[in-house]
């Protein structure tokens, strides 16, 4: 049926399968790298203590029915060699229904990771890979045009990402109606770049000049994805330059790069499509039950994005098939920071040795420079910056996070940057305070070479030994 597929749009599926795979390759080598302190069985928040208590309905996964960390490791590594074989283009070598099965193993392996991530896979990114890519399932390869429903579809989550982001921003912090906002937000983000010191001091007009821009392709442009060509690709396009800019300007994990592998199928590229059969039967049927259970699920997300009570980043089902997104539905004025630090004397004072633990991305020392990391996703450090917003958003895990840190765990200290103590001889208290942090003026910079002046604020933990925290958990 010529209706149900667009082979002028072969090119952007092509280009949209390579990246998707890439994100997918990024975020399994993310969970191979961190998941043993994180989740693994001497984990912060261990996984078989999660699914003892939470039932498979609730959290559909893999890990329900067994778990070791060598499962996991073995589940988080097949999934990088399928990502990586995906973006080798291994699929068109297969047949359709091949290709298919080949894009719901990563499927799969992620949704069960995301399911058992608990804080951790709090983000709306994971719930957004999972959307896009169980999309990817349906999309076809080489044997098949690619079909019209799933393109739409694929542009229906582009419009609720960010129709939502900038429908939160409205309705949320005043600072965004006002335009004033990057007035603070890039001193404030979760996680700077190597950029932010500089997009913070650009000139105040320039940063409402940028807020403006942001709720034009936010709340105008994303309607444009449904008009014809080239008026869609003009407007896809608009996203991708938009969130370069905000790559640039801290570091977001992948939720830039997946929006941006989102925008590509909206795209029509200038070339001379292949000639290929037309789409089976079964193909026909299987896509367009897909698409009306999609159709279906999105009342819960569509609902929620024009009420006046939106919440964001929220999922409605188990395999997180239609999500709602948004991001800093309100903008932090002063930034805080956790600084955690140990000692080995005996009896802890305030003149006592106290080294400060160094972290890889999050701000420590003021004189070090921010780091570009997304989109790797460095989850301690993330949630980190929740932990100064408030200490509930660490009750879970903050204990355990010392109670390592007294033991010098190995696993644990990878996550870090830097140990002050050697692998023999672990601190014996661990305490944390929070500091008011600031980026410094172009004058302080060439003046102290330091990008953050930080300010005590109070204690966050006492000094805590280690039979302290055992009596605690």
């Amino acid at each position: 049926m010529e209706w149900f597929t667009a082979p002028d749009y072969w090119l952007s599926r092509l280009v949209f399968q390579r990246a998707l795979a890439a994100v997918y390759l990024v975020a399994f080598l993310t969970a191979a790298l961190q998941f043993r302190p994180l989740l693994g069985e001497r984990g912060m928040l261990p996984i078989p203590r999660f699914v003892a208590r939470v039932p498979f309905k609730r959290a559909p996964s893999l890990f329900q029915l067994h778990y070791s960390d060598r499962y996991f490791a073995a589940c988080a590594w097949a999934g990088c060699a399928v990502s990586a074989a995906l973006l080798a283009g291994l699929d068109s070598l297969l047949p359709l229904w091949g290709g298919m099965l080949l894009w719901l193993v990563p499927w799969v392996l992620y949704l069960s990771i995301v399911n058992v991530g608990q804080t951790w896979y709090g983000f709306g990114w994971e719930s957004l890979l999972l959307e896009v890519g169980f999309l990817a399932v349906f999309l076809g390869n080489d044997e098949v045009a690619p079909p019209i429903v799933v393109l739409f579809l694929l542009r229906w989550i582009l419009f609720r990402v960010e129709f939502g982001a900038g429908l939160i921003k409205m309705r949320g912090d005043a600072c965004w109606r006002n335009l004033t906002c990057l007035y603070h937000h890039h001193e404030t983000q979760p996680m700077p770049g190597p950029l932010s010191w500089f997009f913070h001091h650009l000139p105040r007009p320039l940063h409402r000049a940028e807020v403006a821009a942001n709720h034009f392709t936010q709340l105008v442009v994303p309607f444009l994805l449904f008009t014809p060509q080239p008026i869609a690709t003009a407007a896809a396009s608009l996203m991708i330059v938009t969130q370069l800019w905000l790559v640039l300007s801290g570091n977001f994990s992948w939720l830039n790069w997946i929006t941006i592998v989102l925008a590509l199928p909206a795209i029509e590229f200038p070339t001379t499509p292949p000639s290929v059969a037309d789409a089976p039967l079964w193909y026909e049927i299987v896509v367009l039950s897909v698409a009306a259970l999609l159709v279906g699920l999105s009342y819960q997300p569509v609902r929620n994005m024009i009420s006046r009570r939106q919440v964001m980043n929220r999922s409605f089902d188990p395999l997180h098939l239609v999500n709602t997104y948004g991001a800093f539905g309100s903008v932090s004025r002063i930034r805080y920071e956790v600084v955690v630090e140990g000692t080995t004397e005996p009896v802890p004072r305030e003149d006592s040795d106290w080294r400060e633990y160094e972290f890889k991305g999050k701000p420590g020392d003021p004189r070090r420079w921010p780091r570009q990391f997304a989109p790797y996703h460095l989850r301690l450090d993330w949630m980190m910056w929740f932990a100064a917003l408030s200490p509930a958003y660490a009750g879970s895990w903050f204990g355990a996070l010392v109670e390592r840190l007294l033991e010098n765990d190995r696993a644990t200290l990878k996550l870090l940057r830097r140990s002050p103590f050697p692998p023999d001889e672990p601190p014996r208290f661990v305490r944390a305070r929070l500091f008011r942090y600031r980026y410094t003026t172009w004058r302080e910079l060439r003046e102290t070479g330091a990008c953050w002046e930080r300010t005590y604020v109070r204690e966050y933990l006492p000094p805590t030994r280690l039979a302290g925290v055992a009596q605690r958990s």
